[in-house]
């Protein structure tokens, strides 16, 4: 059986050693992490998972994943504006101001998972400064990747959260924040955007959160998801446009912008592959959260059609 232990080490503490630079090493140690688990996997069998459209065994997923975030990293925010053509800015706008963080009276503690860039974490705590007038609620932003946290790290600098204590950064596993300290029961607010359908496992993740949540604290989970082609006809043609966007253009975008076509065409293919909302509602109810009654009573809200949707869960108070 193969490992699931892979490289995790920082780009900082290699490159004297290989003579590259921090990005490369990095992408060096998660090539050879692959490599190992290919190796050691072909003699047994082993669970599988998909890495877009490729099956793949479990333990070089992650490696996988990290090697396509370390690669668009820095082209980013550019990427994610052109390939949306600027609604995720929309999209994660809505995310918070839904969610209403933040009280004078009663801060929170929120951990945004795979969140490296801030761009969920500097939304949260606007809201909670500008429009609920709450100054100590704080936001840990955890990623597994460290250069997406450089991006974040460097962002936070240059805004007004940079000192204060109300804005940190935590390299982590989402599914198993126990091992970076997370403890039972600390959390209020669970915040997820455009990462789950890139974990390895999406129901340990959710058991995780589930675990560090406190008696009513809330998960809630912005990703892409799957436009209901049956309800109608324009339903039907916006999936069509979609998809031949999705498939023909960003994969020639990431080229053109970022150098990197075959990272965006996984990005595109794991949209592909992540459940369908009932599906993935299911998931969040199996792990013991009670989904809200509202939007239908189906437990998700979809926007943009169904391009993307909003998943809740609460955890019980008892």
């Amino acid at each position: 059986m193969a490992s699931k232990m892979l490289w995790r080490a920082s780009p900082a503490r290699v490159p004297s050693v290989l003579g590259l630079n921090g990005v490369a090493a990095y992408r060096y140690l998660s090539h050879f992490s692959v490599r190992c688990a290919e190796q050691q996997s072909a003699s047994g069998s082993e669970r599988t998972t998909h890495f877009g459209f490729e099956t793949v065994p479990e333990s070089i997923k992650q490696a996988k994943v990290a090697n396509v975030f370390t690669s668009v990293a820095p082209s980013y925010d550019t990427m994610n504006d052109l390939m949306s053509l600027g609604i995720h800015r929309l999209w994660k706008d809505h995310f918070v101001r839904t969610l209403n963080p933040g009280s004078p009276t009663h801060p929170l503690r929120i951990l945004d998972i795979a969140g490296g860039t801030g761009d969920i974490a500097f939304r949260l705590l606007d809201h909670a400064t500008d429009i609920n007038h709450d100054l100590k609620t704080q936001v840990v932003v955890s990623d597994i990747n460290p250069h997406m946290l450089d991006i974040g790290r460097r962002r936070a600098r240059e805004s007004r959260y940079g000192e204060g204590g109300r804005l940190q950064f935590l390299e982590a596993n989402a599914e198993d924040l126990q091992s970076a300290g997370i403890a039972d029961n600390s959390i209020d607010l669970y915040t997820l955007a455009f990462g789950i359908r890139n974990f390895t496992s999406p129901l340990p993740a959710l058991r995780e959160a589930y675990r560090v949540l406190k008696p009513g604290g809330v998960f809630a989970c912005l990703e892409f998801s799957h436009i209901p082609t049956s309800k109608s006809l324009p339903h039907y043609l916006l999936n069509k446009a979609y998809k031949i966007w999705s498939f023909s253009a960003i994969p020639i975008i990431g080229q053109l912008v970022a150098g990197d076509r075959a990272s965006y065409a996984y990005l595109v293919e794991s949209i592909e592959k992540f459940p369908r909302q009932e599906e993935f509602a299911g998931m969040v109810g199996e792990v013991g959260f009670v989904l809200p009654k509202g939007w239908g009573g189906e437990g998700w809200e979809d926007l943009s059609g169904g391009i993307v949707a909003v998943h809740r869960g609460i955890k019980p108070l008892s």
